[in-house]
């Protein structure tokens, strides 16, 4: 699979080196030529730094969430997870819907093996995002809805509630749901019959590109 570089893949100035071959989205070039970085497509064994989906999570919030992003930054990097922070970058007004779609589109592209998305309740990212094939996103508001969505459901995208949620309640839950692994065996026919119904109702089978 190519890689796809996103606006969350774009620095605030200099330059990227990119694997020969990625699809950029047509969102990245605007950005990129907005901020004047350039783009720079080099064989893929000289892209340094880039971390593989398994060890990467895509994070995104709207302005009710953005406070509470910024402060569980901080799990991922003590679990050795690397960060791709599709926005906001600022306490701004946003629309929920837009930040799930990035996070999600993330995910179903495998660029990240999981996501997690933060508004106000958590409700509208958990919806906007299950939109996307393949995504199975899940609002957990303790540790054992967080271990049941990984373990039972294999959620891969977690959506939090930063109004109604304490710091500390989305810390533990957040460190519960990326430390339970999926349980596999008979929740497996129970999987295959989730994604039985999204492909009966999907209009495409493919991610756009």
């Amino acid at each position: 699979m190519r890689p796809v570089i996103t606006e969350c893949d774009i620095p605030r100035t200099g330059e990227l080196r990119i694997a020969q071959g990625s699809i950029v989205t047509p969102s990245a070039r605007d950005l990129a030529r907005e901020r004047g970085v350039r783009l720079v497509e080099v064989p893929p064994g000289e892209v340094r730094g880039v971390a593989p989906p398994e060890a990467t999570v895509a994070l995104g919030a709207d302005h009710g969430g953005f406070a509470m992003k910024e402060a569980l930054k901080a799990i991922f990097h003590e679990l050795g997870l690397t960060v791709r922070d599709v926005g906001v970058h600022d306490p701004g007004p946003a629309d929920y819907p837009d930040i799930a779609l990035k996070v999600a589109e993330l995910v179903a592209l495998g660029q990240a093996t999981r996501g997690v998305i933060v508004d106000g309740a958590g409700i509208g990212s958990a919806m906007a995002a299950n939109k996307v094939p393949g995504v199975r996103a899940a609002l957990c508001y303790d540790k054992a809805s967080a271990r049941n969505s990984r373990e039972h459901n294999h959620a891969n995208v977690l959506t939090l509630g930063g109004r109604l949620l304490t710091e500390s309640q989305a810390a533990e839950v957040l460190r519960t749901w990326l430390s339970t692994p999926y349980g596999g065996g008979r929740h497996q026919a129970r999987i295959d019959k989730i994604t039985a119904i999204e492909n009966k109702y999907s209009r495409a089978n493919e991610m756009p590109r």
